[in-house]
């Protein structure tokens, strides 16, 4: 049955902004559908076409017999090679059908064990055609040698490894574990995540010794971790196989590989399920804006030819990133990013991606040298790219269709509008945005401006402008603002003193006491005003004392900085506990209140003078005195209920490194007199630089 077409009213009843955009979106739409409805016709629905990892690569059927395909089309011949054949190169030729896919099937030993040995190396070998190139100058043409012979990693393969005392290039690998061997999921997954409030985290950097973690170890130390914080849902970064260490796991050469660096498949199989079982939701962040231009171990050039899995010339390179960019209108491309897709869910246990480096798919200038001043001309028109649009609304379209349950996050810096709608109604799909600004917001206020220089107006206008209706992941920092260069939150505030006044034993400084006081009031404010959803990077919640900066020539390829220093909060005579401990009442408060998934918050207070902000939101009261000074008594606040309200939560309580100078025990009771918009008021104490939560 053919897509249903999309009724310009949709659009407008949404957002009656977009009027002059109608035509755009539904032309846009209408490319979607032509796909979505090609996909059903031809290849079976999402169901089957999205399942291309169980047809392409090295696929191991029914008793051991192992048949491999490859989508080369420019190649004139090819081989698959490997150890199982002693790098024969024409011992196992490989046949081509019409749509340029090559196959061949391996049999079985005659023993009926599987003629490729498990975690052996193995590679395909294409033999090139003749090309003619014609000088057309010189009006003559020229016949380059053919027959020129190249060597690929499968472009499917689930495991390569790298031996850095050999070569930086990867090898190919054929994963068939023993039986016993084979992890085997225990737990269902969670539920779908509500109140979403999310661990970014990188297996790698999670161990306190300078090296590289292991899968194993981060089940093991950072899970429970994770889970007693408050966290639900965990975003794991640098999990698709990716060449530089360094990158921070954003050039990918192999799709469906999970980097080796960390340990085996089974280990992150391990890893996700062990998280399901605690009731954690677990998201890949998946890279599908670009891909490694390596050739030896990546996609690039596979068959020979600059244009199979990418745009041909400039139009296939992205400048800045120094990598290739992927054709989204090709048949082929889609089945094997869709794939993708599906298979870190099916095989890897995930609920859902992470997609990063949107606003360079969704435009043709990848959002490089483009400032977005949220005029509506910028998302449409020219400058948007369909392919990479619609391609964007196939992959949150399947994903929901193939798993109701799934969350997918657009890590986009321009606010296209609908971008958090549901494609039937004219949207992208995606279910949260990342709020971009919002962390760009306290680096320059912590940077340029004095504590009495912040402008309340402008902090609670940046973490409440978003739009209507799509949902928002609000964050202080998250790994982009951890990197070597920048500072985290915490270093902005304390820098040096973090080295020699951070331990009880120490006297308490000014500097280390407003760094405590405004990183807990930073991260509360943002959590309970900034989104429907709250993203944390490992480690800063506790105030992680320094930057991240992975080996590389430049520092020596030291793990000094690849690494987080968990010993810091462990020590029980130091001040990073308190940072960890407020971290863990703020986020099981905002499980218990549900604010997340609560309408945006009431704003009734912005006092410039006193540096006072009150709102409520899911039926709390949000109290934060940011004065640097002044402590106020008797505080008059306005209040929509009536009724007797007690202290939730308090900065200012000795176990977050605050001063014991609130009550917790006392009654507040309303007075039925408008106050500040709001039906009623009552009158609370606030310190300097603390904030208070007050529910009924």
């Amino acid at each position: 049955m053919p897509t249903k077409a999309l009724d310009p009213q949709t659009i407008t009843d949404i957002d009656g902004y977009l009027r002059p955009n109608v035509a755009a979106i539904i032309q846009r739409h209408n490319s979607f559908r032509r796909w979505k409805d090609t996909i059903e016709k031809h290849e079976g629905g999402y169901e089957d076409f999205t399942k291309g990892y169980l047809r392409f690569g090295l696929v191991l059927g029914p008793n051991n017999e192992v048949t491999y395909r490859e989508w080369a089309p420019n190649a004139r011949e090819a081989y698959l090679i490997g150890d199982f054949n002693e790098w024969n190169r024409t011992a196992h030729p490989m046949t081509k059908n019409d749509f340029g896919v090559w196959e061949i099937s391996v049999p079985p030993l005659p023993s009926g064990k599987c003629a490729i040995p498990h975690d052996t190396k193995v590679k395909v070998c294409f033999t090139l055609p003749c090309h003619e190139t014609k000088f057309s100058d010189l009006k003559i043409s020229m016949i380059l040698p053919g027959g020129a012979r190249i060597e690929r990693l499968p472009a499917w393969i689930r495991r390569v490894t790298q031996d850095l005392s050999v070569s930086p290039v990867y090898d190919a690998r054929f994963w068939n574990p023993p039986a016993h061997e084979k992890y085997v999921p225990k737990h269902p997954r969670p539920p779908k995540a509500n109140n979403v409030r999310i661990y970014e985290a990188h297996v790698g950097i999670s161990t306190a010794e300078p090296r590289v973690g292991t899968y194993k170890e981060f089940t093991k130390n950072i899970l429970p971790r994770i889970r007693d914080l408050g966290y639900n849902v965990i975003q794991l970064m640098a999990v698709m196989e990716h060449a530089y260490y360094a990158s921070f796991g954003y050039q990918i050469t192999s799709f469906f590989a999970a980097s080796s660096r960390y340990g085996t498949p089974e280990d992150l199989k391990e890893l996700v399920d062990t998280a399901h079982g605690m009731g954690l939701t677990v998201l890949l962040d998946i890279v599908h804006s670009h891909a490694c231009k390596n050739v030896l171990d990546g996609i690039n050039e596979f068959d020979g030819t600059d244009h199979l899995y990418f745009h041909e010339g400039g139009k296939g390179r992205h400048d800045l990133w120094d990598s290739r960019l992927f054709n989204y209108g090709h048949h082929e491309v889609l089945r094997f990013l869709l794939s993708n897709l599906r298979f870190w869910v099916d095989e890897y246990g995930f609920d859902g991606f992470r997609f990063d480096g949107v606003t360079s798919m969704m435009y043709k200038h990848h959002g490089m040298g483009t400032g977005f001043s949220g005029g509506y001309h910028e998302y449409f028109g020219d400058s948007a790219d369909e392919e990479g649009i619609v391609y964007l609304m196939l992959a949150n379209d399947a994903m929901h269709s193939l798993y109701p349950n799934s969350i997918t996050i657009a890590e986009d810096v321009s606010g296209m509008p609908l971008l958090c709608k549901p494609v039937e109604v004219g949207g992208v799909g995606f279910d949260y945005r990342l709020s971009m600004a919002i962390p760009d917001m306290w680096i320059k206020l912590l940077k340029h401006k004095q504590d009495d220089e912040w402008d309340l107006g402008n902090i609670v206008h940046t973490l409440i402008n978003r739009r209507h209706g799509e949902k928002s992941i609000a964050y202080c920092e998250s790994h982009d603002q951890a990197l070597v260069g920048d500072k985290t939150i915490a270093f902005w505030l304390m820098d040096k003193e973090m080295y020699t006044h951070m331990s009880d034993l120490t006297p308490m400084t000014p500097i280390i006491a407003r760094g405590i006081a405004l990183h807990k009031m930073i991260r509360l404010v943002t959590h309970s005003l900034g989104g429907e959803g709250y993203l944390n990077f490992e480690g800063n919640e506790f105030g992680h004392p320094e930057w991240l900066d992975f080996p590389r020539e430049g520092n020596g390829n030291s793990f000094q900085y690849a690494r987080r220093q968990w010993n810091v909060v462990d020590d029980s005579l130091l001040r990073y506990k308190y940072l960890n401990n407020f971290d863990i009442a703020m986020n099981h408060l905002a499980a218990k209140y549900g604010w997340l998934d609560a309408p945006q918050a009431y704003v009734s207070l912005k006092h410039e003078g006193d540096k006072v902000l009150v709102y409520e939101r899911a039926g709390l009261l949000f109290v934060f005195n940011f004065h640097p000074i002044n402590s106020f008594t008797d505080y008059r606040v306005g209040i929509e209920e009536s009724g007797e309200y007690k202290i939730v939560l308090s900065s200012d309580e000795k176990r977050f490194g605050g001063f014991d100078n609130i009550k917790l025990d006392v009654s507040f009771f309303t007075t039925p007199m408008a106050w500040n918009g709001r039906k009623n008021f009552l009158q609370v104490y606030i310190p300097t630089r603390t904030c208070i939560v007050l529910a009924k």
